[in-house]
């Protein structure tokens, strides 16, 4: 269609130019009508800008297999395209969303070279501001990012630290335990040596030691007693012990029911040694009793620590591929020990988790942040006024997330409050649902829509960036093609984050 200088200089865009340069603009564009339906697509090369002179337009972007509407719109005047032609090479030209009309719609149409070309002769000054508020902008987002990385990182490591030293701390506290237990075990088999013992005597203690240590392994195995039950135990083994001349049998009688030994395991001690030697016998196999504890208190502890530091390397995804199929139960676990210590003990985390699910295609350290930035949030809402929060009868405790709820925005959470965390995997028709569950104050509706944003933030100065739901949001929505969104009311905020069961068609990384 003919292009009128006239028509297109009434456009709010381009009411300040010349006539000279209207005419420009008309020999180098072009008006169009378009029929209801698509105008151009996202991720496609970005070849138009186009000005809409009348009709209506909508604008949407895929997330996940959803194309979800972000504007709608009559007005005169509005653009969209090739917005960012001005810039060059230096950042991918191509549609970052969808356009459609839903009826015939006429726009002025320029090519995208014609835009910067404009844009660089017209405006020289306004192009360069707009490039480095572009620019800027990515460059401020990405160092706050890296901060928020960071500061998630030194959290994680405070955690961690605290978490590996209560395990450190016992294993050295029963080595120095078992040092002394040790040397008195020497001295008492020096005892033994130089006393009036048979070979025979002899070797039915060892007998009855060896015994005495395959009964303590399978007792550490079993429930332990309640502490009602623990002091009966104690007393009967007291009173056998005072009965059979044992002297100060109240002092290893704790120890014996600790390793689960009782009045059947004295009586069979007492019939392998003659009645004089008894007391020197039960002294010796106490010491056995206690070695055995402490090696176990040893084990059971340099356990925990390798399992930490598993649990670590889970988390932070070393030595793995960074993209793989994953199970999400396995990163969900990690990053809940990684921020127990800042979870606190008055947040009950409780896992609803369906262990039929499959695994997924995922990028699982990217994956990590997302369950780390909304567990951290969900924390926030709770300690800044949760309540004591839903029962559940799976009693093994969990987590959810929370957004910027009033008085909290993104990251930086505490353990200071009561409440509920519950963290649920489910299937929802070809994807996978993760939900963060929280018992906080809930998120205020006027700042509902605003919590994905940007540098958005309802925490005090200093305690949030208001970037870690925008950085979920990027790596859920534009990496792994999935979903996330907030349903809130007070008491109960749920985070759902959808990924797909499959990999996409096409397996190039976006940009993040």
């Amino acid at each position: 269609m003919a292009c009128d200088p006239a028509e297109i200089g009434s456009l709010f865009l381009f009411e300040e130019l010349t006539p000279e340069q209207l005419g420009r603009l008309c020999a180098a564009g072009r008006v169009e009508v378009f029929d209801a339906g698509p105008v151009y697509t996202e991720g496609e090369p970005a070849t138009c800008f186009y000005v809409m002179i009348e009709g209506t337009v909508v604008l949407y972007r895929r997330v996940g297999g959803d194309d979800v509407e972000v504007s709608r719109t009559s007005q005169r005047g509005v653009y969209a395209g090739a917005m960012q032609a001005y810039l060059g090479d230096r950042v991918p030209q191509t549609y970052v969303n969808s356009m459609r009309v839903t009826g015939p719609t006429r726009f002025f149409v320029l090519p995208a070279q014609s835009f910067a070309d404009f844009m660089q002769e017209w405006f020289p000054m306004a192009a360069h501001l707009l490039e480095g508020l572009f620019f800027g902008a990515k460059n401020t987002q990405r160092a706050i990012g890296q901060r928020e990385r960071l500061l998630a990182l030194g959290s994680l490591s405070a955690g961690l630290t605290h978490e590996l030293n209560n395990p450190a701390a016992a294993a050295v506290r029963a080595t120095a335990s078992l040092r002394e237990r040790v040397g008195r075990m020497r001295h008492k088999l020096t005892l033994i040596a130089r006393g009036p013992y048979s070979r025979e005597t002899i070797a039915g203690l060892i007998e009855v030691q060896e015994r005495t240590v395959e009964r303590v392994a399978k007792a550490s195995a079993a429930p332990a007693p309640s502490p009602l039950e623990a002091s009966d135990r104690e007393d009967e083994l007291a009173d056998w012990l005072d009965d059979h001349g044992v002297p100060e049998g109240w002092r290893v009688a704790p120890t014996f029911v600790q390793a689960g030994l009782d009045t059947d395991w004295l009586e069979q001690v007492a019939a392998s040694v003659a009645e004089d030697v008894l007391a020197g016998a039960i002294g010796w196999l106490g010491y056995t009793v206690e070695t055995e504890l402490l090696m176990q208190e040893i084990e059971e502890s340099t356990s925990r620590i390798s399992h930490l530091v598993d649990a670590a390397k889970q988390y932070a995804q070393l030595d793995r591929a960074p993209h793989r199929v994953v199970d999400v139960h396995e990163l969900l676990d990690s990053t809940l020990l990684m921020l127990s210590g800042k979870i606190g003990p008055g947040v009950r985390v409780v896992k609803e988790y369906d262990r039929s699910l499959p695994a997924v295609p995922a990028y699982p350290a990217e994956l990590n942040q997302v369950w780390t930035n909304l567990i951290d949030n969900a924390v926030y809402a709770i300690g800044s006024g949760g309540s004591p929060g839903d029962e559940d009868d799976d009693g093994d405790g969990d987590g959810d997330r929370d957004g910027n709820r009033g008085g909290h925005g993104h990251g930086g959470g505490h353990g200071g409050g009561h409440g509920t965390l519950t963290v649920r995997t489910a299937r929802a028709g070809d994807r996978l649902l993760v939900e963060f569950r929280d018992t906080g104050p809930g998120i205020p509706e006027d700042v509902r829509g605003r919590i994905f944003d940007p540098f958005f933030t309802t925490k005090p100065v200093g305690e949030g960036t208001g970037l870690g739901l925008d950085i979920s949001w990027r790596i859920v929505v534009d990496k792994h093609h999935g979903s996330l969104h907030v349903e809130s009311a007070p008491g109960d905020t749920r985070f759902q984050v959808l990924l797909p069961l499959t990999a996409p068609e096409t397996a190039e990384e976006p940009p993040t």
